[in-house]
């Protein structure tokens, strides 16, 4: 099936933003909205939401993706993922005028956009499924967690890592003292009390992966994770919701499929895992179309 490709614009709080509508020649009544991460264009790292755009449209479901205020070429500041729902909401209502036929959407998100989605879908009626690919739960404590456990283990358990260690190819000495720093802010981390999410959207000082599953738990959808094996975000992902009761339960709900894809890095820079998350993405899409 082929598909046209268009410029979208429209209005956000008085910024015009920038999108791109891939329209197909007989399209169906769900279409799908491209999160993008920040700061990121809309194009995305080696044309990914370009071409998967592309390989969706090409099954037969409309997208959209397009550039958040201050990002790219749309006009504004930008605000980050967790204020970005404004400029979600604006472009599913252009979507909608640009194709009434469309009656539902999917938003598909990358790192934080997988994140800023959580904050937004439950929200939205109109939005019935949501895709979210290494989902961004950043907080010191996590990022070092991860370090220690999927960097610097992985490090003093390699033959390589010891060879150039012992022919000075590693200096010893900020090596000792990256370990050291990580391994601190970790402990700092544990021994601070954070707040804990509730269902009606998370306390004000909740963590971030706390808020994120409870916006999970308010959207009553299917959801498709997509994680990647070679990439610490989503390792991050992984260690917190290990940690967090609400997420191994979130997580367990039949309405989640769970897709890992182990030789992946963050953005699917290899065209063959490209090509597998494109694949992915349009299977999953007309099994619940």
């Amino acid at each position: 099936m082929t598909a046209t490709e268009t410029p979208l614009v429209f209005s956000c709080d008085g910024d015009d933003l920038i999108g791109i509508l891939h329209r197909p020649d007989a399209p169906r009544d769900t279409a799908v909205v491209v999160v993008v991460g920040g700061p990121q264009y809309r194009i995305g790292s080696h044309r990914q939401f370009l071409l998967l755009a592309r390989a969706v449209a090409e099954a037969g479901f409309p997208v959209l993706r397009f550039d958040y205020r201050g990002m790219g070429d749309s006009e504004g500041d930008f605000r980050g993922f967790e204020d970005a729902g404004e400029d979600i909401r604006q472009a599913l209502e252009a979507f909608s005028e640009a194709m009434p036929e469309v009656r539902r959407f999917v938003l598909w998100g990358l790192c934080d956009g997988a994140s800023a989605i959580l904050f937004y879908a439950a929200g939205d009626p109109r939005v019935e499924r949501v895709v979210l690919l290494n989902p961004w739960v950043r907080t010191e404590a996590g990022q070092a967690r991860a370090m220690l456990k999927h960097h610097y283990l992985a490090r003093l358990t390699s033959r390589d890592f010891w060879g150039k260690l012992l022919s000075g190819k590693v200096a010893l000495g900020s090596s000792l003292r990256d370990f050291a720093g990580t391994l601190v802010k970790r402990l700092a981390g544990s021994s601070k009390r954070s707040g804990t999410a509730d269902e009606g959207g998370g306390s004000a000082d909740a963590s971030l992966p706390d808020r994120m599953a409870a916006g999970l738990k308010r959207f009553a959808g299917p959801v498709l994770l997509i994680l990647s094996g070679k990439d610490l975000t989503a390792r991050e992902f992984e260690d917190a919701a290990k940690l967090s009761p609400l997420w191994q339960s979130l997580l367990h709900e039949e309405r989640v499929t769970i897709e890992r894809l182990p030789e992946a890095d963050h953005t699917f820079s290899q065209a063959a895992r490209r090509q597998e998350v494109e694949t992915m993405t349009c299977d999953w899409l007309r099994k619940s179309d």
